[in-house]
């Protein structure tokens, strides 16, 4: 292909990029706003089939979700987001879409997203607690409407864990203090 060819399909590349709905929303750096729009229409896809099987079940929306299960949910979800985002044994899951940086802290590692366009996007939404946090709250808040005693179960777990984690990190400012 000449120079001039390379040129042209450069330009004409960059036009369709100005021209696209998301141009101009950040021209100094590329934001893969397509990506994120994706995203949001799966979560709200997943959002409304649940919504619509759960009608279809049969099943009763309660009126209100009790305060502990509330509190549960809530620790159970915190600690999933950062054990997906952050832990070093989930590296796996995030591998396709992120590159390893460094340690973090106590058992977590420092990422950053990898690739573009969609795989982009998986990546900064898989390296991000505060962003998994409301597909792991989807997901634990559903799983409580559906299946309440293994629900529990599983957030206990997640809550116990987090609660550990509390007291290892405490144990070790501790022991520092006292050296």
């Amino acid at each position: 292909m000449s120079t001039s060819g390379l040129t042209s399909a450069s330009a004409s590349a960059s036009a369709s990029r100005e021209s696209a709905p998301f141009a101009g929303y950040s021209p100094e750096e590329e934001k893969p706003l397509g990506g994120y729009a994706i995203l949001m229409g799966a979560f709200a896809s997943l959002a409304g089939l649940f919504a619509a099987w759960f009608r279809r079940s049969g099943r009763e929306l309660p009126d209100r979700i009790d305060a502990a299960d509330m509190a549960l949910v809530t620790v159970a979800s915190h600690k999933a987001a950062r054990l997906i985002a952050k832990d070093k044994v989930t590296s796996a899951i995030r591998a396709p879409f992120a590159q390893y940086e460094g340690p973090a802290g106590p058992g977590e590692v420092s990422e950053r997203p990898r690739g573009r366009g969609l795989r982009r996007v998986v990546g900064e939404l898989l390296i991000c607690p505060y962003c998994l946090g409301m597909w792991t709250s989807a997901g634990l808040t559903a799983g409580l409407l559906v299946a309440p005693r293994f629900t529990r179960w599983v957030c206990t777990v997640l809550g116990a864990f987090f609660g550990a984690d509390v007291l290892q990190i405490a144990y070790k400012r501790a022991e520092q203090g006292l050296g």
